[in-house]
């Protein structure tokens, strides 16, 4: 049974998130159903994709299922993990993604919403980066991803606090492109949507992969990048990244020693 919705419109192409009692979380399975829905899309030749969960929904997705995160010692968002892998599907395809958001956005699913090319939220739209809070370390490329949305200042301070943006301050850093009336939302969206397809598709093709080169403009040198990978391994293999996941699922405070 598949986890998400497949439907077309006029050629923009509508993945509905339908996995609600998980609260759209990030397993592999419904990241593959996702791919797998893209592809067929991408397929039909759709010049729009748009991704959301279920009209009114109280959480667009909350992250990164924790259940299926690493044990410790290995890198849990290494680049072959299903987050990374739909991440770079999105980045990489050749038609814009719009991401319709309605709900809470949660830990990864703040990454896959802010590298989708345009945003559009209701008012009950929020965004929490939540690896501090749970004891993960994130990866390069993520954190790049949140410093090209929203800049440098207030990357640091959501990861840092691990606390809600509302959909006001999203809107003003840059996070949402648009923010519409819940009454509105729908019809903005596909009235953007539409605009986006009545154009040339391969011209918008063409400059989606260059508006992604540019942004991923950023040269490291191996000792930078291997220094990176060090300082993650000492989150990782930490007594803290145990305690995290276990605070999680006893659904309670995590008690971290910085160990």
């Amino acid at each position: 049974m598949s986890l998400v919705i497949q439907e077309v419109r006029n050629a923009i192409g509508i993945i509905t998130f339908d996995n609600y009692d998980r609260r759209n979380a990030l397993s592999k399975a419904f990241i593959a159903d996702i791919m797998t829905v893209m592809n067929s899309l991408l397929y039909e030749e759709v010049r729009v994709i748009i991704l959301r969960a279920h009209p009114g929904a109280k959480v667009w997705s909350a992250g990164h299922d924790i259940m299926e995160l690493e044990r410790p010692g290995r890198d849990p968002l290494g680049y072959y993990d299903p987050l990374e892998k739909i991440i770079r599907a999105i980045q990489n395809c050749p038609t814009p993604v719009i991401a319709l958001i309605e709900g809470g956005v949660w830990g990864g699913a703040c990454e896959l919403a802010c590298i989708c090319d345009i945003l559009i939220g209701g008012p009950n739209a929020s965004f929490t980066i939540t690896p501090a809070r749970i004891g993960i370390p994130y990866n390069p490329s993520g954190i790049l991803h949140l410093i090209n949305r929203c800049g440098l200042g207030a990357a640091k301070e959501m990861f840092f606090t691990a606390q809600s943006v509302n959909a006001e301050r999203a809107l003003r850093l840059g996070i949402l492109n648009h923010l519409v009336a819940a009454t509105e939302l729908e019809d903005f969206t596909y009235d953007l949507a539409e605009a986006i397809a009545r154009n040339s598709p391969l011209s918008v093709s063409v400059i989606k992969e260059q508006l992604r080169i540019f942004s991923n403009a950023l040269a490291l040198n191996p000792e930078t990048f291997e220094r990176i990978q060090g300082l993650r391994r000492l989150v990782w293999d930490s007594e803290d990244y145990i305690e995290g996941k276990k605070a999680f699922l006893e659904k309670r405070a995590p008690i971290f020693k910085g160990e």
